[in-house]
């Protein structure tokens, strides 16, 4: 057990091996989002298991990985595999509010208990079970990067009955109009660039030709507006600007002296933060309201050219499941592992349709128990697999 400060404690557990290859890391994080209990059919901390499924906060994101890493680590034990490599079971605090107290932590404060690890295997990707009814697998081999941000104005406070002109509210509000009405430029990168390339071969009907060159594609305005319409495809074609956070008064008839909004951004690989909080201001266009950097980290990556991604090719391909390199949406530790030169994937696998994933941070997150046990199984597979 390592805790960063009370409460915020991570879990490393370590299976050794023979020896002649360097450890991989099962990586995944304790904390979860927050649940509003009467917002769910069922309570959202009870772990309840119904019609095959296991619900609760997390069953996704990242109490089910973590279960399978878990259950792998142990299955290993007990059926006497022996594996060249460690296998290093490391559950972290703190991911789902940037990881700083925990895989952050343990990669500055305690990265010699890692054992010089060649791989970490993270969330961040699974089998995506397409309307056609194809399997692909997605392992993240790079992801957005987050860049959080508060918006922050003043103005004079008062009663709720005379409201001057301007006040800290209405800044606020005019300020994240703006920034609503403000349309990121599309850019294809090269990872989406590939990612869509790979996609191609498994896609069916006028997709097909348009994935394999998706910037071309995209100058066409039919097929860029059906292709937008879908947030999954949007997102990784340019920068997203989330308001999630507002506050303001804590009273209907009192105007608050400030009001501040919480914006998540995520940004494709390769942008620069400073240009990209540069172009908000000038999107803003009042000095009155200031913009701060709650978290922001350097973009990274990881070669495909490795035994890791070559082992999950084998898996997957004998399942005639399809493999594609992926971009990340969101974020996850991984990045903390990459900057120390580890290379990372996102890759849980789980058989999830698009319905099914969706409901990660949602209402009713669920996993099949057929899926806890079929992922345990694969990655079982996996580590025996890896040279």
């Amino acid at each position: 057990m390592y805790e960063a400060l009370p409460g915020r404690g991570s879990v490393l557990a370590r299976l050794k091996g023979r020896g002649g290859a360097r450890p991989i890391i099962l990586l995944n994080h304790l904390d979860v989002v927050p649940a509003t209990a009467d917002e769910w059919e069922l309570p959202p901390f009870a772990g309840t298991v119904r019609d095959g499924y296991v619900y609760g906060r997390g069953a996704l994101d990242c109490k089910g990985p973590g279960t399978v890493a878990a259950m792998t680590l142990l299955l290993l034990k007990q059926q006497g595999v022996s594996l060249k490599r460690d296998v290093i079971f490391l559950g972290t605090a703190d991911e789902e509010t940037g990881g700083k107290l925990g895989a952050g932590w343990m990669a500055a404060q305690h990265f010699e208990a890692l054992g010089d690890a060649e791989f970490v295997l993270n969330e961040g990707g699974e089998i995506r079970v397409l309307p056609n009814g194809r399997r692909v697998a997605e392992v993240a081999v790079a992801e957005k990067t987050p860049c959080w941000l508060r918006l922050t104005t003043t103005g004079p406070a008062g009663h709720g009955s005379a409201p001057k002109a301007e006040t800290a509210v209405t800044r606020l509000i005019r300020a994240l109009d703006r920034i609503r009405r403000y349309q990121p430029e599309i850019r294809v990168v090269p990872e989406v660039a590939a990612y869509y390339a790979a996609l191609a071969g498994i896609e069916d009907g006028p997709r097909r030709a348009a994935y394999r060159n998706l910037a071309a594609a995209l100058k066409d305005e039919r097929f860029r507006k059906e292709f937008l319409a879908t947030p999954r495809n949007a997102a990784l074609v340019r920068n997203t600007i989330t308001p999630t956070v507002l506050q303001a008064s804590q009273k209907t008839n009192v105007i608050p002296p400030s009001a501040a909004a919480e914006l998540d951004c995520r940004l494709l690989p390769g942008e620069n933060p400073e240009r990209f909080v540069a172009t908000l201001k000038t999107v803003v266009a009042d000095p009155a309201v200031s913009i701060d950097v709650l978290l922001n980290f350097p973009p990274s990556a990881s070669p495909t050219t490795t035994p890791l991604f070559d082992s999950i090719r084998a898996v997957t391909t004998r399942e005639q499941i399809a493999l594609v390199p992926s971009v990340l949406r969101g974020f996850t530790d991984s990045h903390y592992f990459r900057e120390k030169g580890i290379v990372s994937y996102g890759f849980v696998p789980f058989e999830l349709t698009a319905e099914e994933a969706d409901r990660m941070h949602g209402l009713n997150e669920r996993v099949s128990t057929a899926n806890l046990r079929e992922a345990t199984r694969r990655l079982l597979e996996l580590l025996q697999e890896l040279p």
